[in-house]
């Protein structure tokens, strides 16, 4: 005859067995919700075991760390400064995003702050030599690049530069932005140099203007004469080419288009400015 167990037997043995097989999980998974070893720290604590896993390369350890400071302790003495070092964190981690959008956090929350120098410098960093990992694995050149994150670096290093003019960053980020300037340029003469090879003349020749109205002390402005030189000459625009000639002339006097080296029969221009890369 079938046995009816009583309701309460029902419910007390599929409790039994639901705390079993929780049992089971956690030991083949793991517990889901581990105990925080930081639990009861001091910010002190937390600051100095941030620091420690900095020393140790443990990015991840320590952002977790100073975040915690700063959720726990948020008008505490180390407070402000677990913002930065989570960004910094961040950036040796080579995640350049998250290390912006942690320094654009600090730079919001704190317009005055005396370390705000070296929040721009942080940033402009962040971008400065960031690379994708396909990037990485074929070793494109900077100038290759989508400049959009050149320009974030070179706007990060101005704003130091000009804000903080007694900054110990700004003699680094001058320098940068002289490389950043150099490099950005060189992208545009890449461009131009493409559009030039495939004969689309006016773009080539907006690409070498660019560069002569937006980067005049880079280290492409030859370059850039003799593609807006080859540019008119391949479109037959005789009167504006002579004038280009006459400014590469007085600024470039031992251009191979100036001193004669170029033999005069030669009609594709593009092909000359092509070797000197």
């Amino acid at each position: 005859m079938l046995r009816i167990l009583p309701l309460n037997t029902l419910f007390t043995r599929a409790f039994i067995l639901i705390a079993t097989l929780a049992l089971s999980a956690c030991a083949i998974f793991g517990n889901p919700n581990p105990p925080d070893e930081t639990k009861g720290w001091s910010e002190q604590r937390l600051y100095a075991a941030g620091q420690e896993k900095m020393v140790d390369r443990n990015y991840d350890k320590a952002i977790e760390y100073f975040q915690k400071l700063e959720a726990r302790y948020p008008n505490g003495a180390y407070a402000t400064q677990a913002q930065l070092e989570v960004a910094y964190a961040y950036y040796k981690k080579s995640e350049p995003i998250l290390c912006l959008s942690a320094v654009d956090r600090f730079i919001k929350l704190h317009p005055n702050h005396p370390n705000l120098d070296y929040a721009y410098y942080l940033k402009g960093l962040a971008t400065f030599n960031e690379r994708g990992v396909l990037e990485k694995y074929t070793k494109q050149e900077i100038n290759d690049r989508d400049p959009k994150t050149l320009r974030i670096s070179f706007n990060a290093f101005k704003e130091l530069v000009e804000r903080f003019p007694t900054s110990r960053y700004k003699n680094d980020a001058t320098q940068r932005m002289i490389y950043l300037v150099n490099t950005l340029a060189l992208h545009e003469m890449h461009v131009a140099r493409y559009y030039m090879e495939r004969k689309a003349y006016v773009a080539a020749l907006n690409r070498a203007r660019y560069v002569l109205e937006t980067y005049p002390n880079s280290s492409s402005i030859e370059d850039a004469l003799v593609m807006e030189i080859s540019a008119y000459e391949a479109m037959g625009l005789t009167d504006l080419k002579a004038d280009s000639l006459r400014v590469l002339k007085e600024n470039y006097p031992d251009n191979p288009l100036v001193n004669g080296k170029v033999q005069a029969e030669e009609k594709v221009w593009w092909k000359f400015w092509e070797e000197l890369y």
